[in-house]
């Protein structure tokens, strides 16, 4: 369930909360071929199916930038700020891959709101957004997003 905020200064005093998760999506072969074909990153652990499957995890698995990218996907499903003239995605810090993920697996996100700040006539949040696969205790990846919000 997305959490909503009227304004991004409602962020202030918000650490702490917990945001999603998120619905599932399927991580499948056409979208890792899709990845290496913009990305050029064809790696045969990725795009090879049939020597993958003789490969360490018994099948391809996701590149760890398409797990990263999917953030993009996954944050506005975690949260939802209103009232802002403009925003902008600040950078992230604290990325780790920790779990492969295996082409034909499923994936949400949960998040928690990790810092907010005044910043530069904007309000700015760090967000640790963590990317989980279903059935599996350790996640995939996790990463703080930073984002910087615009008051109208």
């Amino acid at each position: 369930m997305t959490r909503v905020y009227a304004a991004p200064a409602d962020l202030i005093g918000q650490e702490g909360a917990v945001l999603g998760p998120t619905d599932w999506l399927l991580i499948d072969q056409a979208r890792v071929d899709g990845f290496a074909h913009v990305t050029n990153d064809h790696q045969w652990i990725h795009v090879d199916v049939e020597r993958a499957a003789a490969g360490p995890f018994g099948g391809t698995i996701a590149h760890g930038y398409l797990t990263l990218s999917l953030v993009n996907h996954f944050l506005p499903e975690l949260i939802e700020v209103r009232g802002f003239a403009h925003a902008v995605n600040v950078g992230a810090d604290r990325l780790r891959f920790l779990s492969p993920v295996k082409v034909g697996s499923r994936i949400r996100a949960t998040g928690e709101i990790i810092s907010v700040e005044e910043i530069k006539l904007a309000i700015q949040s760090v967000v640790r957004v963590t990317i989980e696969i279903e059935n599996q205790t350790k996640p995939a990846c996790v990463l703080d997003t930073i984002s910087r919000y615009f008051p109208e």
